[in-house]
């Protein structure tokens, strides 16, 4: 017996024909199935093709849209920017006028106490010029009383008086004439701070309800003619004639008068010896 007799052989058989026209069958059928499926995948793929062609008009559509809503998004920021800047300048106004009005009341104050130190310093020159025309008039007066010279009215009665208290009305008037010494002449001035003659007297009975002429001349007839021998507080006192005098005081009792004088000493109370008057009238 060969040792090889029983080894099987490696070599593979050959095929039938009928397999082999079995697997060229399945094969085609393969290929008829890719056919078909290709074929179907062919005609599905075609779908498409219909929505690419839409896209062009949706994507213009959607472009002007965007452009819109960015033209809308510029305009918006715009208005707010413009807004903004004039929010601004409004705030910015509105500090300038504070600042401004700040400014124009510090300003006005400091103008309002420039002129009260000003009216201060005139009132106090002029209250020492008051001062020293008093000064000046009462040694004035002084020396004219030291010479010891009488004055007679025009009926020959000695100046003098026979009651120096004055009651009622007269009181008022004495009183209203005492409380302006000091004030300045001025021609023409009826107060309240300046004065000339006949302005003081005839103001000075209108605060008793007596309305007297403006004028001196008609002051001197406006009442009962008085000896100066027999004077009393409120009596008018005339320089000149009656009807054509040239200066009026009031008499204040106890021997002096009060009266607008002249520039120079203003309104002033002073002893009749000083300026004797001519005559008196009695109003009240």
């Amino acid at each position: 017996m060969s040792h090889t007799a029983h080894i099987r052989s490696h070599r593979k058989p050959r095929r039938s024909a009928s397999t082999i026209a079995m697997r060229a069958g399945v094969a085609g059928g393969v290929l008829s199935t890719l056919a078909v499926a290709g074929a179907s995948g062919a005609a599905h793929a075609a779908e498409p093709v219909t929505q690419t062609l839409e896209l062009p008009t949706l994507t213009a559509d959607l472009a002007a849209q965007v452009a819109q809503s960015a033209d809308v998004t510029q305009q918006a920021a715009a208005s707010y920017e413009l807004r903004a800047e004039r929010d601004a300048a409004t705030a910015q106004a509105a500090k300038q006028a504070k600042t401004d009005l700040a400014e124009a009341k510090k300003k006005a104050e400091a103008e309002k106490k420039k002129k009260a130190e000003e009216a201060e310093r005139k009132a106090a020159a002029e209250r020492a010029s008051r001062d020293a025309e008093r000064a000046t008039l009462s040694a004035s007066v002084d020396n004219g009383s030291s010479g010891g010279s009488d004055s007679s009215d025009n009926s020959g009665s000695s100046v003098g008086s026979s009651s120096s208290t004055a009651t009622g009305s007269a009181a008022a008037v004495v009183s209203f004439v005492q409380s302006q010494v000091g004030d300045a002449y001025v021609s023409g001035g009826t107060g309240p701070n300046s004065w000339d003659c006949s302005g003081l007297v005839q103001a000075a009975f209108k605060s008793v309800g007596v309305d007297l002429p403006r004028v001196s001349q008609s002051q001197s007839t406006a009442g009962t003619q008085v000896g100066l021998g027999n004077l009393q507080p409120g009596d008018i006192l005339y320089w000149g004639g009656a009807g054509s005098a040239y200066h009026v005081g009031v008499y204040v009792g106890d021997g002096m008068f009060v009266g607008a004088q002249n520039s120079s000493t203003g309104v002033v109370k002073a002893s009749l010896d000083y300026d004797p008057p001519s005559g008196a009238v009695r109003v009240l």
